[in-house]
C-alpha cells in the first residue's frame, strides 16, 4: 500500500510517499481502507521532533481517519466489512492514518456520520474529542455559562464553538476580525478581534475558558474567569497557571473515544455541528498540508484525500 512516512526528523520535506506493507488486524481490530485523512498540528510537531510526545523511532504519520472497514479481526463485535467509520487510533503512539490502510482497535472508532462525506469526517475526530473531552468531560459545561473559546477558528475553536453552543453556553470566542462572520454562524453570541482589543479587557466573568495557544494567554485567562471557573489549557501542563482558590486550571490531552465519537457524530446528524475544511489536498501532497498548517492561519481543517 501506499503511506507517507517520515524519513528523519525535520521540515516537511521529510514526509515521503513509500510502498510499504498492508498491515493484518489482530485481536479486536479491524483494518481501515482510508478514504480520508485529518491533518492536525501535532503532526507536524511530531514529524519535527518525535521528542514531542516520547518517541525515538521515526514514524509513520496521522491519526484522524476516516474509511470503510475492509476486514475484522478475531472478538470485534462492533463492525463488519463495508461499514463506514471515523477515528482517532492509537493517540499518541503510532497510527499511521496518512496511508491507504490503517489498523485499529475496534472502539478506536464509530460509525461516520451519514450526512458527512469522508473528507468532513476526517476533519472531526482529534480536534472535535479534543473540545469535547475539555468542555464536556473536564469542564461540564452547563446551560447558561459562559464559555470562552480562544483560536475559536482553527481545528479545535471551530468545533468547541458548536459544542459548548449546544450544551446551551453563551459562547466568546477570540479570532482575527476577517474570521468573526464564520465563527458566529458557527454558533458564537460574541466575537473578540485578538490583533486590536486584549480580551481580558473586553470579556469578564467567565465560567470556562478554553485555551489552545498557552504561554501567556493562559496566565491572562485566570483574570477572567469567576469564582467556580475552569481553564483547560491544550498545549502543554508547562502552560497551567497558578489558579486561585475556587477556580480550576489544568491541561488535558485528547485520547481514543468510541463513546465520544458517537456523542460528536450525534450533534453532526441533529445539525448542531459541522466541520469546516479549508484545504483538501491528495495524500501525495502531505508536506504541502504540512507547510500551509505550519503557518498558523488556517480557519477550521486541513485533510488529506487518499481513496
Amino acid at each position: 500500500m501506499r503511506a507517507v512516512v517520515v524519513e528523519r526528523w525535520g521540515g516537511p520535506e521529510e514526509l515521503v510517499e513509500r510502498e510499504v506493507e498492508r498491515p493484518e488486524p489482530g485481536l479486536n481490530e479491524v483494518l481501515v481502507r482510508v478514504h480520508a485523512a485529518g491533518v492536525n498540528p501535532v503532526d507536524w510537531k511530531t514529524r519535527a521532533s518525535g521528542s514531542l510526545i516520547g518517541w525515538d523511532a521515526v514514524p509513520a504519520v496521522g491519526w484522524d481517519v476516516s474509511g470503510t472497514v475492509e476486514a475484522v479481526g478475531p472478538g470485534v463485535g462492533l463492525f463488519r466489512p463495508g461499514d463506514e467509520v471515523f477515528g482517532m487510533p492509537r493517540f499518541p503512539r503510532q497510527a499511521g492514518a496518512y496511508a491507504e490502510y490503517v489498523v485499529a482497535p475496534a472502539r478506536h472508532l464509530a460509525r461516520k456520520p451519514a450526512g458527512l462525506t469522508h473528507t468532513e469526517a476526517a476533519a472531526l475526530p482529534l480536534a472535535g474529542l479534543t473540545a469535547w473531552q475539555a468542555l464536556v468531560d473536564t469542564a461540564d459545561v452547563r446551560p447558561g455559562e459562559r464559555v470562552l473559546v480562544h483560536a475559536a477558528a482553527g481545528g479545535v475553536g471551530h468545533l468547541a464553538v458548536q459544542i459548548a453552543k449546544a450544551r446551551g453556553a453563551y459562547v466568546i470566542g477570540t479570532a482575527g476580525a476577517a474570521k468573526h462572520a464564520l465563527v458566529r454562524e458557527l454558533g458564537a453570541d460574541e466575537m473578540i478581534d485578538y490583533r486590536s482589543v486584549r480580551f481580558e479587557d473586553a470579556v469578564s466573568d467567565v465560567d470556562v475558558v478554553l485555551d489552545g495557544i498557552g504561554g501567556g494567554t493562559a496566565e491572562r485567562s485566570i483574570g477572567v474567569l469567576r469564582d467556580g471557573g475552569r481553564l483547560i489549557t491544550l498545549p502543554g501542563p508547562d502552560d497551567v497557571p497558578a489558579a486561585p482558590d475556587g477556580v480550576l486550571a489544568t491541561w488535558m490531552l485528547v485520547e481514543p473515544d468510541h463513546h465520544g465519537l458517537r456523542e460528536i457524530a450525534a450533534l453532526v446528524e441533529r445539525g448542531a455541528v459541522r466541520p469546516v475544511v479549508e484545504t483538501a489536498l491528495p495524500l501525495a501532497e502531505a508536506a504541502k498540508a504540512h507547510e500551509i498548517g505550519e503557518q498558523g492561519r488556517t480557519t477550521g481543517k486541513i485533510v488529506l484525500t487518499v481513496a
